[in-house]
């Protein structure tokens, strides 16, 4: 299962000016937080949360929360997902991949999702 989300960066660098970091922790963790290093980031991590959401089939809903997905770095900087243990059991989720690009005023996301 793919999923892919896009969102304006200016969308991310207004809602963080207007609530600080309230803004982040609505759907970011903490541990997550301390990754995000300007609206750029984070509005590339809000992206891989509705993109694997999506691969899901489910979107952001109670069967998949943001805080469901875990976002994480490999130790060369690539983003990795952790899926929390009820997206693993409901979904029978084998592995899944994660892929973030920035162009001009965008951030886009594709999330694969693999099934047993």
């Amino acid at each position: 299962m793919i999923g892919i989300d896009i969102i304006k960066i200016v969308r991310m660098k207004k809602m963080i000016d207007k609530f600080g970091e309230k803004a982040l922790l609505r759907f970011l963790s903490n541990e997550e937080i301390l990754l995000v290093k300007s609206h750029k980031t984070a509005a590339g991590f809000w992206a891989v949360k509705e993109a694997c959401s999506k691969a899901l089939g489910v979107g952001i809903s109670r069967e998949c929360s943001f805080h469901d997905i875990t976002i994480f770095k490999s130790t060369k900087g690539a983003p990795l997902l952790k899926l929390s243990e009820k997206l693993m059991k409901n979904f029978n989720i084998k592995s899944s991949s994660v892929s973030i690009t920035h162009d001009g005023d965008y951030a886009i996301a594709v999330v694969a999702i693999e099934n047993f």
